[in-house]
């Protein structure tokens, strides 16, 4: 966790790309229900995504590969779907370098189980986008908690 006067502050990474919808929703909830020192940071595969979250209150923003790869080294906690550790997904979006990085990341990796990749998960139900970001803000919570 980071410093700012002595307090600790969880840098939380949230990742996605085509439209960014589903960043933009997690970055809303999170602004909405985390301390404001929380710093969110919108990691898009393409600019559109990056600007969405940042729109919906992320701190900081990059896009594209290298900023991918250099930010998840860097972070508490990495936010996005399942497809962020998957080669060549969102529609080759996802490159390979990026996915590298970000399972290779330290950092503990909250991921929604979308089969929009072809992978499913098996033991895990299918529920509501808005449901499973509730999942994920419990989660950081928890994470803060420790």
């Amino acid at each position: 966790m980071m410093r700012s006067m002595g307090v600790a502050v969880l840098r939380i990474t949230v990742i996605d790309g085509q439209g960014g919808g589903i960043g933009k929703a997690i970055t809303e909830k999170l602004r909405k229900n985390l301390p404001k020192e929380t710093e969110i940071i919108a990691l898009g595969t393409n600019a559109l995504a990056t600007a969405l979250m940042l729109k919906a209150g992320a701190n900081d923003g990059a896009s594209g590969e290298n900023a991918v790869v250099r930010s998840v080294a860097e972070t508490d906690v990495i936010i996005g779907s399942l497809a962020i550790i998957v080669p060549h997904a969102m529609m080759g979006e996802l490159t390979p370098a990026m996915a590298e990085a970000i399972a290779m990341s330290k950092a503990p990796k909250i991921l929604l189980p979308l089969n929009r990749c072809g992978i499913d998960v098996v033991g895990v139900y299918a529920e509501p986008l808005p449901h499973l970001i509730d999942h994920i803000l419990k989660k950081v919570k928890d994470l803060m908690e420790k």
